[in-house]
């Protein structure tokens, strides 16, 4: 390992400079790991996907438009000062100020006002019952006592330096391209983290990790299913334990909905039963991946538990080909659009290409840069088919990509997708804050969706990752390997 720092250090590598270490605008990756570390909110996903405490103590509906939170006692911000609802009233406000430029303001759209009752107990009114009237309160908390004298938000040094509330904090602003350092808070609320000290190194591609993984100089890494095939050996192996999860996240073909020829339900099925997903996760991920059947995450409460999925059936799909018209004499013709910069995702266009043709249908591929294929092919509809990928969350909302209010310019329902039930089911869902109820009517609208053919869905690779043998303490579970981190402990 890594010299420098000693024994109670953990390596571990970033990709890219974060931006603001701050929990309202972090929007790249390495930005929102670290904000990860360094603030909590109200609430929080457990092991099992299933929100809980955080810095709440507990809550209650006092009706479906007030929530009612009772705030942990003896809660220190990293300078020593308390946290109090006051801070939770301050960081609402902030992130609506106009001089705050943050794309999770509309999570908080229908928050009325926040009524502070006393230093731990607060009152959130909504304009209305929102289905994620109690997760947005996952979101980070900021100090009133330091960012309340701010003038510049978006260029503060406390976005450089910041202060939470979280199990590791910052002594120093960090650099491009430089180290970060975080440090176990001592005074954290659940109990100092085992590991003294999480060391962030600079490591700009795939490669270079990997070869500091080989090395012994990173404690923990993502690995590729190739990587784990061909370059991983016996001496890895000793050194490293390997933990594989279904990342949250599904490549699909989606079609133009449009044009005369995907208007027709049977040519989309016909295409769906001709690709055989299974193929394409064992020629592209080595087996290490599975099949994705639909648009939310298989084992959250959302997917239907007796759903059955349709097989891959080329002559079933030769069929109904035939029943729309379409003979070898007449075949049917499109082209596929997919993004540079993504050899994973051409390959996939490649293996669909193959498999297409073995039922007749003549699939061309076209691929361009990122920028240039969201601009002028994505949002202006101008494309028969495209091949693309989308997160998976334990709370979905599925209004942004399938109610037809998405289908207009800079919406994401760019495939066209319109359904007046899935439009009536998701509009019903947005006023629910039993959960039940919302899982209720989002397991019907997958059935729903399903049933249209909208897009193939794809496949969901796996999350590889490679942990050094000396950490002790790793659970793994739905929502990843680091939810108790904290726990985690180095081997002596």
């Amino acid at each position: 390992m890594l010299v420098a720092g000693g024994r109670g250090d953990f390596h571990r590598s970033m990709s890219s400079s974060p931006t603001r270490i701050n929990p309202l605008l972090a929007t790249d990756s390495a930005s929102g790991a670290i904000a990860g570390w360094i603030f909590n909110g109200l609430v929080k996903f457990d092991a099992d996907g299933n929100i809980v405490p955080d810095l709440a103590k507990d809550w209650r509906f006092e009706d479906n438009r007030t929530l009612l939170f009772h705030l942990r006692k003896g809660v220190l911000w990293h300078d020593g000062k308390p946290f109090t609802a006051k801070d939770v009233k301050f960081t609402y406000e902030w992130m609506k100020s106009p001089k705050v430029v943050t794309p999770y303001k509309d999570d908080f759209k229908y928050v009325e006002r926040i009524e502070v009752l006393d230093n731990r107990t607060l009152r959130v009114h909504y304009s209305r019952p929102y289905f994620k009237a109690l997760s947005i309160w996952m979101t980070g908390m900021l100090p009133e006592h330091l960012w309340k004298n701010e003038k510049d938000p978006m260029r503060s040094p406390l976005n450089k330096l910041p202060v939470g509330t979280g199990p590791y904090k910052m002594s120093k602003p960090f650099g491009i391209n430089e180290r970060i350092v975080l440090d176990a808070n001592a005074r954290y609320y659940e109990h100092p983290p085992f590991i003294r000290r999480q060391i962030y190194h600079y490591i700009g591609d795939p490669a270079t990790e990997f070869m500091m993984l080989k090395a012994g100089k990173l404690d923990i890494g993502g690995i590729s299913p190739l990587q784990l095939q061909r370059q991983v050996g016996a001496d890895f192996r000793r050194r490293y334990a390997i933990y594989e999860q279904p990342s949250h996240s599904y490549t699909y073909l989606g079609f133009n909905l449009r044009l005369k020829k995907f208007r027709d339900p049977r040519v989309r099925k016909a295409i769906a039963l001709a690709i055989d997903r299974q193929e394409i996760i064992d020629l592209l991920f080595f087996s290490h991946g599975s099949p994705c059947y639909g648009p939310f995450m298989p084992g959250s409460a959302v997917y239907p538990k007796d759903f059955v999925p349709e097989k891959y059936d080329p002559k079933r799909a030769r069929a109904l080909l035939k029943e729309a018209g379409y003979t070898p004499k007449h075949p049917l013709e499109f082209t596929l659009v997919t993004n540079t910069g993504n050899e994973t995702r051409i390959y996939a266009a490649q293996i669909i290409q193959q498999q297409l043709r073995r039922i007749g249908v003549r699939m061309k591929i076209r691929t361009m840069e990122w920028q240039a294929f969201l601009n002028t092919v994505v949002f202006p509809r101008n494309f028969e088919a495209v091949l693309l990928g989308w997160s998976l969350s334990l709370i979905p909302d599925a209004y942004p990509i399938w109610h037809s209010d998405g289908d207009k310019k800079g919406g994401f329902n760019f495939v066209g997708y319109h359904n007046p039930e899935v439009d009536r089911l998701i509009k019903e869902s947005e006023s629910l804050v039993d959960p039940k109820a919302f899982a209720e009517h989002y397991r019907k609208i997958f059935r729903l969706i399903v049933a249209d053919h909208p897009y193939v869905f794809l496949y969901i690779p796996n999350s590889i990752t490679a942990v050094s043998r000396r950490i002790r303490g790793i659970s793994p579970s739905i929502i990843g390997i680091e939810h108790n981190f904290i726990d985690w402990k180095i081997k002596d």
